[in-house]
């Protein structure tokens, strides 16, 4: 068997075990290592490459909104934590516990921090006086532990990256409307830059946040058929900031509680680049995210000239697209997979024939065509590939989620939805916890979100056919 066929067949299809599929990409693609600790991940330069694109872009798009970087504590006093009791009720399964410093007994436990309201909360405390404090828009890079009871790389794991932003405003309305404008700014980044199409909606009463009035989120759907979190943003009234004396004197003189949001999104997005886009092959990334947009693979590079000109045309892109070069001493074969398994948008290859005919031939990942384009024409065309390339992947995956997308009207027909067609099902609620719940326990598909743009596609609820209140949209999920 040569190593070039051996390369591929280290990939489970999709077809036959998705869930195993996964984690050969992720590991063939050198995007995570497993560390000794049960479910904690080593990301390595390729995978945190692709994460430290989706900061980049994400960081600059929070900037923009006026918010400002800062770091809180990575531990959390157990009686800080405790100053909010629906917030500790939804974490405390998943909270680590620090309880020695050194061989000393600590006098009162230490949370390692799932997420970083109290923190942001006793600070806010002592630094908001007046109306003219507001607003305060702060956004933390960090990392957050849960002890999760089922891992996955990137999906779920005991500790992972993500950002999370914290704001304080003057009213409910100033403090929603940075809600709305938060959500759009995470979907804005996965639909233009890592080309996932996602719903935007409300989660219901049993799925939002701990803590929060109401949580607000982009749906998005893998390959399979689950659905995937990609982001949430959440109001928290007025709940944390009586727990913790967040007040301000306002134009009256009176002394007001502010307003609270936060939200996030992690690198389980990296998850989702690789379910949605990704194929028998391997990855395949949006350009727009790639860490290497092209590759250009030299063929017969010992024969005179051939190295030269690959790294004269490095040289000559760089200033249009992150272009790599592979130089190794492997076969062309093994070059070519490699890229492939990668997800690197486009490849470039070039021999002898073709330097003496003054051309490349240009490989897409997307689609696998070949093209082959006159060395003049370069600065032009790659570019333009590359543009249609992110606008294929985000069509493709629409069209997708699509084909997946169901209407049910009853029971019956939600089960045999989600039986021959995996995906979201739309379908009316009434409003009720036990439908929700009692729909979970049946076909483990949960509640996604109720999205903004509502449709009627029945006037009975799909579980207790009482007088239907919203559209849901339903399915297993990650």
């Amino acid at each position: 068997m040569s190593k070039e066929k051996k390369f591929v067949e280290e990939i489970t299809a999709m077809e036959d075990d998705f869930a195993q599929w996964y984690t050969d990409v992720v590991k063939k693609a050198d995007l995570v290592d497993y560390a000794s600790v049960r479910g904690s991940m080593i990301i390595r330069p390729y995978g945190y490459a692709i994460w430290e694109n989706i900061r980049d872009v994400l960081d600059q798009k929070i900037k923009e909104t006026g918010h400002e970087n800062v770091y809180m504590p990575l531990f959390i006093p157990e009686s800080l934590l405790q100053k909010e009791k629906d917030h500790i009720e939804g974490f405390a399964p998943e909270v680590a516990w620090v309880t020695h410093g050194g061989s000393e007994e600590l006098a009162e436990r230490l949370c390692v921090r799932p997420t970083s309201e109290v923190l942001f909360c006793e600070h806010y405390a002592d630094i908001i006086h007046s109306y003219r404090d507001l607003p305060k828009l702060y956004n933390q890079w960090s990392n957050v532990v849960r002890w999760e009871k089922t891992t996955r790389p990137f999906l779920r794991s005991l500790e992972f990256l993500w950002q999370e932003g914290h704001t304080c405003h003057a009213t409910e309305e100033d403090a929603s409307e940075e809600t709305e404008r938060m959500l759009e700014v995470y979907a804005t980044v996965c639909e233009e830059y890592l080309a996932i199409p996602v719903i935007r909606g409300k989660k219901t009463e049993k799925e939002k946040f701990a803590g929060a009035n109401f949580t607000l989120t982009i749906e998005s759907l893998m390959h399979d058929g689950k659905a995937l979190q990609s982001g949430t943003s959440h109001y928290l009234g007025t709940g944390f900031a009586e727990a913790f004396g967040i007040q301000y004197t306002d134009k009256n003189g009176k002394l007001q509680y502010v307003h609270q949001t936060s939200w996030g999104i992690t690198t389980r997005l990296i998850g989702a680049l690789i379910m949605v886009h990704g194929d028998n092959r391997g990855l395949v990334l949006p350009p727009k995210i790639a860490p290497t947009q092209v590759m250009i693979v030299p063929i017969a590079q010992h024969k005179e000239g051939v190295l030269d000109k690959a790294y004269e045309l490095k040289d000559q892109l760089k200033k249009l697209a992150r272009v790599g070069i592979d130089a190794s001493d492997k076969t062309p074969g093994w070059k070519f997979s490699e890229s492939e398994m990668k997800g690197i948008p486009l490849r470039l290859e070039i021999g002898p024939k073709d330097i003496e005919k003054g051309q490349v031939v240009l490989v897409r990942r997307d689609t696998n065509e070949k093209t082959t384009v006159a060395m003049s024409e370069l600065e032009a065309k790659i570019p333009a590939i590359l543009e249609d390339i992110q606008a294929k992947l985000f069509e493709k995956a629409k069209s997708h989620r699509e084909k997946k997308t169901s209407v049910a009207k009853n029971m019956d027909e939600f089960k045999s939805r989600l039986a021959d067609n995996p995906g979201f099902i739309k379908a009316m609620w009434c409003g009720d916890l036990a439908c929700e719940n009692y729909i979970k326990d049946e076909t483990a598909a949960t509640s996604r979100c109720i999205p903004f743009e509502q449709e009627k596609v029945a006037d009975t609820c799909v579980c207790c056919e009482k007088e239907a209140k919203h559209l849901v949209y339903w399915a297993k999920a990650y």
